[in-house]
Formats: structure tokens, sequence, C-alpha cells
């Protein structure tokens, strides 16, 4: 009998440790990033405050990219489909534009359009200044978003990063290549149960 006590507590601790465990992100950051009050695809404008209550997933683009840009966008299309097929709702979708002298909204529509990208919870920004975006990306997400004089390149990082609820940063996971779906949806899902 002390034997068969001593395996069910030991199986009951396993249990409470992996439901425990499995509520964690690994090295989750809780990182705030300031207010914005920024211009979308459709000339509307969108506040931090707007995204209040939800789950987001953001990057940083630009339209006339020649390298990382579509693959990224073609990643973030391919998550949006994910957590719309698995049911998941309340997930936000924020591209701000790096390039914001060229990325206007009607610009910014056009490329997004070429992805079909479901507007219904996707946001693609702009109206501000590049030194603005320069900071914002710097001090908020730890990321460049440097336009070098006299290019029509933005050198910037590639990073997909999960927002709570309030506006932090969750977590950052790579947004170019061998994307790790299955752990950001499994994180979107603990943020949400929180």
């Amino acid at each position: 009998m002390g034997r068969q006590q001593l395996f069910i507590m030991l199986v009951i601790v396993l249990l409470t440790l992996s439901a425990c465990s499995s509520n964690e992100i690994p090295n989750e950051q809780n990182r705030d990033i300031e207010d914005f009050n920024f211009t979308t695809q459709e000339g509307k404008s969108l506040e931090k405050s707007d995204l209040k209550g939800k789950v987001w997933i953001a990057d940083f683009i630009f339209t006339s990219c020649e390298t990382v840009c579509f693959p990224m966008t073609s990643n973030m299309v391919k998550l949006q489909k994910m957590l719309k097929d698995e049911g998941i709702k309340d997930v936000e979708f924020v591209s701000f534009s790096v390039d914001p002298e060229v990325d206007k909204p009607d610009v910014l529509k056009k490329y997004a359009d070429q992805f079909g990208v479901d507007y219904s919870n996707w946001h693609f920004l702009t109206g501000y200044q590049q030194d603005e975006i320069i900071q914002f990306a710097k001090t908020g997400f730890g990321t460049l978003a440097v336009k070098p004089k006299g290019e029509d390149q933005v050198i910037h990082g590639t990073s997909f990063y999960l927002l709570n609820q309030e506006g932090k940063i969750v977590q950052e996971y790579t947004g170019l290549e061998d994307i790790p779906f299955e752990d950001i949806i499994q994180h979107i899902k603990i943020v949400q149960s929180r």
C-alpha cells in the first residue's frame, strides 16, 4: 500500500508540474512599448490603446524592400490563416513601415493586397517621420530601422513580436525562416488565458 500511495503522489506531482510549465513561455520578456498614434493603410488613426485587451503580433517592413519583407509578410499571412483555422480570436496583426516617406496609406494597402491580407485584424502603419520610427523600433522593440542617406533600402530587424493585452512584449521570434508557428500559437493561447 505504501508503494502505491507513493506512486500516486509522484504522478500527481508530475501532473501538477507539467500543468504549471505548460502555462509558461520560455525566456518571457515583459518590455513595455511607448504609446503611439499612427495611420493605417485605410488612412485611419490607430493608437496603442486601441489594441488594449487584445494579444497582438508586430513586425517591421517596408513596401519597396528587395529582400526580407516579402517572405516576412508571407509568413505573417500564414500565421493569420493558422490562427483563423484554429478558431483563435482577438489577435491583432500590426506591421510598422520603416520607410514612412514612401509608404503612404495607399502604398501600404497596395502592398498588402498582393498577399490576400485579411484586414479585419491587420493594420499596416505609417504617418510618422523616419527618425520617429528609428527611435520607436530601437527603444520599444530593441531593433534596427535605419535608412542610410541616399539609399532606397532600409536596414531593419526581421523578428515577429508577441505582445500581451497591456501592449508589453512577451516574446520575440524569427520572422524570416524556420518560423516557430506552433510555438507562437501556443504562446498566444497562454497569454490569452491569463
